[in-house]
Order: C-alpha cells, then sequence, then structure tokens
C-alpha cells in the first residue's frame, strides 16, 4: 500500500462518520478547533495535512485511530493510477 492510498482511505473514513453523525464540515471545523478549509483537505486526502489536523478531527468526532494490517488496494482505489 502507498500512502496516498492510505490517505484517501483515512480521509474517507472522516467523512463517512462526519456523515454519519449529521454534521457539516464547518460544523466538524468547529468542533475540531480548525479552519473550514482544512477539513476539506482532510476529506480529499491531502498529503500535505499534519496529524495534528487529522487527530483533532478524529477527537471532534469521537473517534480513535487504529493500525491494523494492510489490505490490498479495492479496484476504486487504484483505477485513476492508469489514466
Amino acid at each position: 500500500m502507498d500512502i496516498s492510498t492510505l490517505s484517501q482511505r483515512l480521509s474517507r473514513q472522516i467523512r463517512e462518520k462526519r456523515l454519519n453523525r449529521g454534521l457539516t464540515q464547518a460544523a466538524l471545523a468547529e468542533l475540531a478547533g480548525l479552519p473550514r478549509q482544512k477539513v476539506i483537505a482532510i476529506e480529499q486526502g491531502s498529503l500535505s495535512v499534519a496529524m495534528n489536523a487529522y487527530a483533532r478531527a478524529l477527537v471532534a468526532l469521537d473517534c480513535e485511530l487504529a493500525v491494523v494490517p494492510a489490505a490490498m488496494p479495492t479496484l476504486d482505489e487504484i483505477e485513476g493510477l492508469f489514466e
């Protein structure tokens, strides 16, 4: 697994948790003490976002990060690699 795939998976999970809780990006940003633009970057899987921002978003969503063995990327995750 590469860094981009890992970042995309984490960003997708954060977005899903936010939506499941009925929060807007602005509401999550306020809870996390982050600018809305940072939440957008997190949900886009930007590699330039610091771990601190991811941690703030996770805490605001009442979630924690678990380290598990890597799984093979899905077809959806790799479809853009060959374009």
